[in-house]
């Protein structure tokens, strides 16, 4: 009896000890499971903040988005004025004037603070130099709307239709004496000489100091990130010191050439993908941005 009764507790303390080990390995099973389970996640959030990073523009091109909804609010606001595009101007002008309310101040203070920055790195521009209270949205969708605007801006030739009306208003009886105002708004041939120059008006005069301060502050950035070294320092050095005096009507040429060469030469797109290895160096959203450049 007392044998029997031996083995039968031996028995159940076998049992109670495979009990144990099975309730230990499938312990030990949840334990690696759930540390499986939070790697993962912790890839996925990992994952998750690089795509966010990825996707969030730097102050340096929230800077340019705040500039370029400046370009479309005067631009529109231009249209409204003398009547171009009436159908469509004044809903543009009320939406770009909404994200963009003093277009010419801003664009001035940047281009004066291009003029400035004698010597030029990075941290300065993020600083911001007091543009941080007007930066703009921080997702590439607020900068693929900017494009899209300019985009549409561009097709409709509305620079072209400003330019045209900016010198009727300056010379009004050309039409009626049978000359033709288009000619006065047309870049010369390259090499060809200019005509002799002639005053402009304060329209006229404000639009050139607003592209030349455009100018000085894209040709800024290209020297700060190292851009087209053979010309760079010439190129902002000129469009300085053309600030400085009052405008003729030489230029105004000169800024619509200086526009020309920088749509040309690719300077926009450029400053994206330098800004874009910061945040993007596998280059996955570098090419979000609409292509070719805009026409300004």
């Amino acid at each position: 009896a007392a044998l029997k009764a031996a083995t039968q507790t031996h028995g159940v303390k076998n049992t109670n000890v495979t009990s144990l080990r099975l309730e230990a390995e499938t312990a030990r099973d949840e334990a690696t499971s759930a540390l499986e389970q939070l790697h993962e996640a912790e890839c996925e959030i990992k994952s998750l903040r690089t795509v966010t990073q990825r996707m969030t523009l730097t102050k340096e091109e929230m800077e340019e988005v705040v500039l370029k909804r400046c370009w479309l609010a005067r631009y529109w606001n231009l249209c409204v004025q003398h009547g171009i595009h009436p159908e469509i101007a004044g809903s543009k002008y009320e939406f770009w004037s909404s994200l963009a309310p003093l277009p010419l101040e801003v664009v001035l203070a940047a281009g004066q603070k291009a003029k400035e920055e004698n010597s030029v790195d990075k941290a300065d521009i993020e600083e911001g130099h007091g543009m941080n209270d007007l930066l703009g949205e921080g997702s590439i969708e607020s900068m693929l709307l900017i494009e899209k605007g300019l985009r549409e801006l561009a097709l409709l030739k509305v620079e072209d239709a400003i330019l045209l009306a900016l010198a009727q208003h300056r010379r009004p009886n050309l039409m009626r004496s049978g000359h033709s105002i288009s000619d006065d708004v047309k870049l010369p041939i390259e090499g060809q000489k200019y005509i002799e120059a002639f005053e402009l008006n304060q329209e006229e005069s404000e639009d050139v100091h607003f592209k030349q301060a455009w100018l000085k502050y894209f040709w800024r950035r290209a020297k700060n990130h190292g851009l087209e070294q053979d010309i760079v320092d010439e190129r902002l050095q000129f469009w300085i010191n053309h600030g400085t005096r009052p405008p003729t009507s030489h230029d105004a040429v000169d800024v619509e050439r200086g526009l020309l060469e920088l749509k040309k030469l690719g300077i926009e797109n450029q400053l994206w993908q330098a800004t874009r290895k910061e945040v993007d160096p596998e280059g996955i959203y570098a090419k979000a941005k609409l292509q070719p450049d805009s026409d300004i």
